[in-house]
């Protein structure tokens, strides 16, 4: 015989975040569905979700307007009708990454390539060195880069480095994987051959060099690259207050009940709302803990079984043997 448990509120300690691209050129984003996916294990999301770590002060808002439908006189509400359709979401990251700085950036968000000697300083980086290309015999996989031994000798072990195909004039979206930016005109980005490189989220750490091979920290973001890639080493990323590039990304926001129940919330179109912004949290003594927020917009997704045009879903997993 099996006990039913009553219902109960979910309790959790954090929730924790996910993304995933949209391809902006098509506006297909990414779907998450609950009913095959949502009991999946936190740490090993489904592709091609990103694991970005607990967040905190999580907020969801939203702005949507319901009006009533009146008439007689006196004018008596008849039916309701909703006017406006808003939502909004809110959150710290406890981690600093690349994608997390993308994400909190608002718009482009650039790798600081290594540039060239003597210069000219810019707040994005100056003229950038050349490019290594990969070998183009094929052998180059996600997790690891074969430039030949020769090349390899440029990248220590720690190295940052980027990795994606040369800007030959290009409009609309680039970057490999993910869009990145969107180039407007080759003279916006006065043809700089690194463009792409410089904005990619294709990013990746130098974890070995054996034999002219670069092996990485983890998978590159685009999977397996082009014959046609190259790399360039990278310092560090820097965005910018301003710019005319929103991020876009479907989001997946994950609350693990300490009971045994899950309350997912899946935003399929998700654009940045704010610039870069950081908040201080007091740690012991002088210390100061400096976390990334990030605000976005919901745009809306057409569901598939009705037709209806929505912004979020919301998906409830109950406990075993809960009521429901």
């Amino acid at each position: 015989m099996t006990v039913t448990l009553a219902a109960t509120t979910p309790v959790t300690r954090r929730i924790r975040a996910y993304f995933a691209p949209v391809n902006r050129a098509a506006v297909a984003p990414t779907i998450f569905d609950a009913a095959q996916s949502g009991t999946f294990a936190l740490n090993t999301p489904p592709a091609p979700w990103i694991d970005l770590g607990w967040c905190t002060n999580f907020a969801r808002k939203t702005g949507t307007k319901v009006s009533a439908l009146q008439s007689g006189t006196p004018a008596i509400a008849q039916a309701q009708m909703r006017t406006e359709i808003d939502a909004t979401v809110s959150l710290q990251f406890e981690a600093w990454g690349k994608l997390q700085l993308a994400l909190a950036a608002g718009s482009q968000q650039m790798n600081l390539l290594a540039t060239v000697t003597g210069a000219i300083s810019n707040g994005s980086g100056g003229t950038a060195i050349i490019a290594t290309p990969l070998l183009p015999d094929g052998s180059s996989t996600a997790a690891q880069l074969s430039i030949g031994v020769t090349a390899a000798a440029a990248f220590a072990i720690g190295s940052l480095i980027a990795v994606d195909i040369d800007y030959t004039g290009q409009t609309g979206f680039v970057g490999s994987g993910i869009s990145a930016a969107y180039v407007r005109s080759s003279g916006a980005v006065n043809g700089d051959a690194n463009y792409i490189r410089r904005v990619t989220l294709n990013v990746a750490r130098v974890t070995g060099n054996v034999a002219g091979v670069l092996q990485l920290a983890s998978e590159l973001p685009a999977g397996v690259p082009a014959a046609v890639m190259k790399v360039s080493p990278l310092t560090g990323f820097v965005d910018r207050e301003g710019g005319s590039f929103f991020q876009e990304w479907s989001g997946l926001f994950v609350y693990e009940g300490e009971q045994g129940d899950r309350v997912i919330f899946h935003y399929p179109r998700l654009q940045a709302m704010q610039g870069s912004a950081e908040s201080l949290e007091a740690l012991a003594g002088p210390f100061n803990q400096v976390r990334l927020a990030g605000a976005f917009r919901a745009l809306p997704v057409k569901d598939a079984n009705d037709g209806e045009m929505v912004l979020c879903f919301r998906s409830y997993l109950p406990a075993a043997s809960r009521a429901i």
